[in-house]
């Protein structure tokens, strides 16, 4: 079996520009890419650094309606016109901006990429940093997000009669996915996040569960705000493992955000880059050989960084030094890889039990569902 790992990267990924106060950062793919080079990530033979391209019209048209897809291209030039608003683009979340069709194009582009040179044989994992845009609905934009990666590359999947288990471990439920594949028995939806009672899009509970042949083919697994990284992992042993070895999937494609980080500014729950690795490395155990990684939120852009790196280290079969390089530490003032949970991390006991206790709660209704 060819265990080659590529990572597409291009520097186009990151030159669109939000607003300023807006919370996504772009700038966090070049960095990402900009330390993993500084540890000759790139440099080991069973690596390959991958060009993206842009996804074609069909393409998007295999989620998107036409007149979506028309609008967005349309405003490319950031234009703004009275029907935005028909589309869910506004002033805020989100916002149209000079570049917008091209730059949403090329990250879709980039995961039907992954999934060509997945299909192909060439690579056993693809990791796409610039992916994992899970809100974005078929007839409008939502949650940051324009146009749906990972339900696009997903279809390629299908088109090749694969079955597909989506895992989302991002802070925000999968909700966009989850519509896309809500009746279809070939692609198990799993995803892992804040409840929606605390935080956007406010669903993803376990009695969203799929519909017609669909049923029992959407998990949700919500976890209460400061929930950590034993209950993170203790989501994957319990229930995320078993019922996705029951599955047998032939291709395994995760949307790996990293906004569940305990410093993140948007959201409420308490992983550390040590948490995140350890699920990264029980994913990784999951991969039938065909695995597909996205980028995904993460406003805490050193966070993201780190985490993406450590990612990229399990999925390439490469153990990073802890220690920063000294370029990239002179740069941007960070040290290590992991985090020092002896500063900010949340520490009240009686709300982390209470978090614990919550999420022994949701698992014993998932398993009375699943198993």
């Amino acid at each position: 079996m060819v265990n080659k790992c590529a990572f597409i990267y291009s520097e186009l990924m990151s030159r669109h520009h939000f607003p300023e106060s807006h919370p996504m950062k772009p700038i966090r793919l070049k960095f990402t890419y900009d330390l993993l080079n500084e540890y000759d990530a790139f440099s080991v033979k069973n690596v390959d650094l991958v060009d993206p391209r842009e996804a074609s019209v069909k393409e998007l048209s295999t989620f998107h309606s036409m007149d979506y897809i028309d609008f967005v291209f349309g405003s490319n030039n950031g234009s703004q016109s009275n029907i935005m608003h028909d589309y869910n683009f506004n002033y805020g979340d989100n916002p149209i901006y000079e570049g917008i069709y091209s730059a949403a194009a090329l990250s879709v582009g980039a995961s039907i990429k992954g999934a060509e040179i997945l299909l192909d044989g060439s690579y056993a994992s693809v990791f796409n940093i610039s992916g994992g845009l899970h809100h974005a609905m078929r007839k409008y934009a939502a949650g940051f997000c324009v146009f749906n990666d990972a339900v696009i590359a997903i279809n390629k999947f299908l088109e090749h009669g694969k079955k597909v288990v989506y895992i989302d471990i991002d802070c925000h439920h999968g909700d966009g996915v989850q519509e896309a594949f809500y009746d279809s028995d070939q692609v198990l939806t799993i995803s892992i996040h804040e409840s929606g009672e605390f935080l956007f899009p406010g669903t993803g509970f376990p009695s969203e569960n799929g519909v017609g042949i669909g049923e029992g083919f959407n998990i949700n697994i919500p976890l209460s705000p400061f929930s950590n990284d034993e209950i993170f992992l203790a989501a994957f042993s319990e229930i995320i493992s078993p019922v996705v070895r029951k599955f047998k999937p032939d291709v395994l494609v995760t949307q790996l955000g990293v906004d569940t980080h305990f410093l993140d500014p948007i959201t409420h729950l308490n992983v550390t880059v040590q948490g995140f690795t350890s699920v990264i490395k029980e994913i990784a155990l999951l991969s039938p050989g065909k695995w597909l990684a996205l980028g995904g939120g993460g406003y805490e852009v050193n966070a993201v960084v780190r985490s993406w790196v450590k990612a990229f280290g399990v999925m390439s079969c490469q153990d990073f030094s802890n220690s920063i390089p000294e370029i990239y530490k002179s740069i941007h003032g960070i040290q290590y890889l992991d985090d020092d949970i002896n500063g900010e991390y949340f520490r009240d006991e009686k709300i982390i039990d209470l978090s614990r206790r919550n999420a022994e709660i949701t698992f014993s209704e998932i398993k009375r569902m699943y198993f």
